[in-house]
C-alpha cells in the first residue's frame, strides 16, 4: 500500500511538471505534486465518463496530464 501511495505521488508529480511547462505556470514540486494528484483524478473521471480505460503507466500519466491542464484552464477562468 505505500509503495502504491508512493508511485502515485511520482506520478502526479511527472503529470503536474508536464502540466505546467504546458500551460506556461511556474510552481514548486509540491504544488506540482497537488496540482498532478487532483489532475488525475479529475482525468481519471472525465476519461471513465468517455467510456476510456487506463491500462499502464503511460496512460496514466496521459490522463494526469490532461486533468492537470484542465484543472489550470479551469483556475484560470474562475480567477479571472
Amino acid at each position: 500500500m505505500l509503495v502504491s501511495i508512493l508511485c502515485s505521488l511520482v506520478v502526479g508529480a511527472i503529470c503536474g511538471c508536464i502540466a505546467g511547462k504546458l500551460m506556461g505556470t511556474g510552481g514548486t514540486l509540491l504544488f506540482n505534486m497537488i496540482l498532478g494528484v487532483v489532475g488525475g483524478i479529475v482525468g481519471g473521471v472525465i476519461f471513465s465518463l468517455l467510456g476510456l480505460s487506463i491500462n499502464n503507466i503511460i496512460g496514466s500519466i496521459i490522463c494526469g496530464v490532461v486533468g492537470s491542464c484542465l484543472v489550470i484552464f479551469i483556475g484560470r477562468k474562475i480567477k479571472g
